[in-house]
């Protein structure tokens, strides 16, 4: 954690700046689809009665956008995690990044970020389409007795939901870093975290938790306060007209945002810096880090350690090489 503070710290622009657009763009997606489900309510809210055609529109419009922004966000996240891999891997070797170089770096890489983003959103959508039904199947053939093995099915579903995050949460940092294709790096992650899960899931799921905390802690105040002192502005008319939702709803989401692109971007870090650990602890991946130190100042600005085949070595992992960012092993 100590060293993912330090490579953000030393990176701002490259890994909060990166992490901010993308979460902007989300944000303003959301908020343009807010502003047309108000509308929607605004024009149902004067008609005398709801007709079963309006009503099948209305769900249908708030399905779609919704499964929209899910693939976004999707996306989004993905992005991030794969893009902040090239600063955090940098900062181990005393290399600066700008916010401009990163997604220069990392060109080539998007389309398989989007990819992966929409191979594991299908995986999971038809994961819980296939539990959903066997549920209702043993309830259905089960009666009451079936509530006990659904709860049952819920916790190994839970189970095996984390399981497979943790297998999964270095792909994205291996197709931009080595560079991989989708299911290389899905492989490459899987072999990674062999003999690892714990220890993964644990640094994993203490990061999540003290992020998620401290985001609440500072976001959630500064919302309750512009909610409020927007619902003093608004007067009566708040009730009567949804429009005045728009502003508040627009300051909200932006804030969300904001303190959760910050989260994101040391959750991005911490995970990048986990795949670094666990290439040197298998293949002696710092020895690739100390050759490419001692000519990183002479060498390619735009250098990105453990690029052009480097990182296959059967020996055993050394000291993590150069930089405050590199001191968290």
């Amino acid at each position: 954690m100590d060293g993912a503070f330090q490579a953000c710290r030393r990176n701002p622009a490259a890994t909060f700046g990166t992490a901010i657009i993308i979460q902007a763009v989300i944000a303003v997606l959301s908020v343009v689809f807010g502003q047309s489900l108000i509308g929607s309510l605004e024009v149902l809210d004067t008609q005398a009665e709801l007709t079963d055609a309006q009503a099948i529109s209305f769900g249908a419009s708030v399905l779609t956008g919704g499964t929209v922004l899910t693939i976004i966000s999707a996306i989004g996240i993905l992005a991030m995690q794969g893009l902040l891999v090239i600063p955090v891997a940098r900062a181990i070797l005393n290399l600066k990044t700008g916010l401009g170089q990163t997604w220069r770096l990392a060109k080539g890489s998007y389309l398989r970020l989007a990819g992966m983003a929409l191979l594991m959103l299908a995986a999971s959508i038809a994961g819980l389409a296939a539990f959903v039904f066997a549920v209702v199947f043993v309830i259905e053939f089960l009666g009451t007795s079936g509530v006990v093995l659904t709860v049952l099915g819920v916790l190994a579903v839970i189970a095996v939901f984390a399981w497979l995050t943790v297998k999964l949460a270095l792909a994205p940092a291996a197709l931009v870093l080595e560079p991989r294709g989708i299911f290389a790096a899905v492989g490459r992650s899987w072999s990674l975290t062999r003999g690892n899960w714990w220890r993964t899931f644990g640094i994993l799921i203490l990061t999540s938790i003290i992020v998620s905390i401290i985001v609440s802690v500072i976001s959630t105040p500064i919302t309750m306060l512009v909610t409020l002192f927007a619902s003093f502005g608004s007067g009566d008319a708040a009730g009567d007209d949804l429009s005045t939702i728009l502003p508040v709803l627009v300051l909200t989401t932006a804030i969300s945002a904001f303190f959760g692109a910050i989260g994101y971007a040391f959750q991005a870090a911490v995970t990048s810096l986990l795949y670094v650990d666990l290439r040197m602890r298998r293949e002696g991946f710092d020895v690739v880090l100390m050759r490419e130190q001692e000519h990183a100042a002479s060498g390619d600005p735009d250098d990105v350690p453990g690029r052009g085949g480097h990182g296959q070595f059967p020996v055993p992992p050394g000291p993590w090489p150069g930089g405050r960012a590199a001191g968290s092993r």
